[in-house]
């Protein structure tokens, strides 16, 4: 009974693991990233289609979408700090670009509650 119970246990809490966007990009820099227009923009254009994209950007396109619409729940903590400082930036300095994600990935501001709160929580 006991080996059952822990094997629940183990399986449940791989499952909760995988639950989560990887982590293999969380040391990149992001003040480094938005304190420079020419490593800021490039990201911006990949999550847009608009140009190439580099493995990191690849990674972030394939979760934008769902971040959005769920605050970041998949994001680690890092993950979650790291968006909500990317976002304020482009919100703020990328007025323009910030209009294009929008549009994009939330085409009817169905999730924009979500996001918008989740903007001003912290972890």
């Amino acid at each position: 009974m006991n080996f059952l119970v822990l094997s629940i246990v183990v399986t449940l809490a791989a499952f909760v693991a995988a639950e989560t966007y990887t982590d293999r990009y969380d040391h990149l820099n992001i003040d480094e990233i938005i304190d420079n227009r020419k490593l800021l923009v490039p990201y911006i254009k990949c999550t847009l289609d608009q140009g190439r994209c580099t493995p990191e950007g690849r990674e972030l396109k394939a979760h934008i979408k769902d971040a959005m619409q769920t605050s970041c729940t998949k994001c680690t903590p890092k993950q979650r700090k790291a968006a909500r400082k990317v976002v304020k930036h482009i919100k703020a300095k990328e007025q323009d670009y910030w209009k294009q994600i929008t549009a994009k990935y939330d085409p009817n501001n169905e999730y924009k509650e979500n996001y918008e709160a989740f903007l001003l929580t912290t972890d």
